[in-house]
């Protein structure tokens, strides 16, 4: 690779280096990628499709462009080989990508974005730009075409560099399972939660056989690969307030007192009457009272005495 014509002491040039010297000094078996010899920041790249998936033994290429500010900055990237999940010729949307900047880390690199990239695989889309839903079958269609011959593209450097790398990830890549076999595992499970669980086996299957540090990092991304499970307790109130009810039997306590009802002990109206009466009276008497003083104290009530 002619690197005199970089300035060695530019960050960005300085950070590319050493990941092309990491990715060929520590190949996966998982992927390969390498820059062009005329342009460092254009990389060509090929991952296999990860295991126990409809994408198994399938090879897909795809280029990567790094900006010049890179690592503070994502890449781009863009697949070239057909596979039914997203569009090739076409900027992909990733959280790893260029496409939300604000999600990128500089400590990430080239290989921890071809590890979440087969993370990304088996996921659903969701309509995210530059992805595609097909069905199973026509994928694993698609898987078996992508080991025929490498994607065309470019110059004839480029196309140099994907034929190579093709031929790596064919003595790497198993051979794509027999349709009836993978058909045959999916229909065990009898509900849509079994399949999810095929499909989350072969993430993290995938995730667990790659033999390189970049599997740390990728757990990093992991919260935006795949969906997070919230776990929730079992004895969940669901009550609006959020308080726990007690459901606990006291010790001690006979089976048939529980079983009671309360009696409930209902007043009768004669009794709300005496108590209205009583009442009434009580007042009258007060009333009296504070008149008799009253007049005592003003000498109104020694004339009312002699006058009568």
């Amino acid at each position: 690779m002619a690197v005199d014509r970089y300035n060695l002491k530019n960050p960005s040039v300085k950070r590319i280096l050493q990941e092309v010297r990491e990715m060929q000094s520590s190949p996966s078996d998982d992927f390969m990628s390498l820059p062009l010899e005329e342009n460092i920041f254009e990389w060509q790249f090929a991952i296999r499709g990860p295991g126990e998936t409809e994408f198994e033994g399938g090879i897909y290429h795809g280029r990567i462009q790094l900006p010049a500010e890179y690592p503070f900055k994502p890449p781009s990237f863009m697949l070239l080989t057909p596979n039914g999940r997203f569009e090739t010729h076409t900027k992909i949307c990733l959280s790893i990508s260029n496409h939300h900047p604000e999600h990128w880390q500089p400590s990430w690199s080239v290989r921890t974005a071809l590890l979440a990239l087969i993370a990304f695989m088996p996921t659903s889309p969701n309509g995210a730009l530059g992805s595609l839903d097909y069905k199973k079958e026509e994928r694993r269609v698609l898987a078996v075409k992508s080991r025929e011959a490498a994607p065309r593209f470019g110059t004839p450097e480029r196309q140099k560099l994907i034929d190579e790398i093709h031929q790596y990830m064919l003595g790497k890549a198993p051979s794509v399972p027999q349709q009836n076999s993978v058909q045959g595992s999916e229909e065990r499970p009898g509900n849509n939660e079994g399949e999810a669980q095929v499909q989350d086996a072969g993430v993290v299957a995938a995730a667990e056989e790659l033999p390189n540090p970049a599997v740390g990092e990728i757990q990093e991304v992991g919260e935006r690969v795949i969906e997070e499970v919230h776990e929730v307790p079992v004895n969940v109130n669901p009550s609006p307030t959020g308080t726990s009810v007690s459901r606990e039997i006291p010790a001690g306590v006979p089976s048939d007192q529980l079983l009671q009802r309360p009696v409930t002990r209902v007043q009768k109206p004669a009794d709300d009457r005496l108590f209205t009466w009583a009442a009434v009276g009580l007042t009258i008497a007060i009333v009296v009272l504070l008149l008799k003083k009253f007049m005592k104290s003003s000498g109104y009530g020694a004339l009312f005495v002699d006058g009568s």
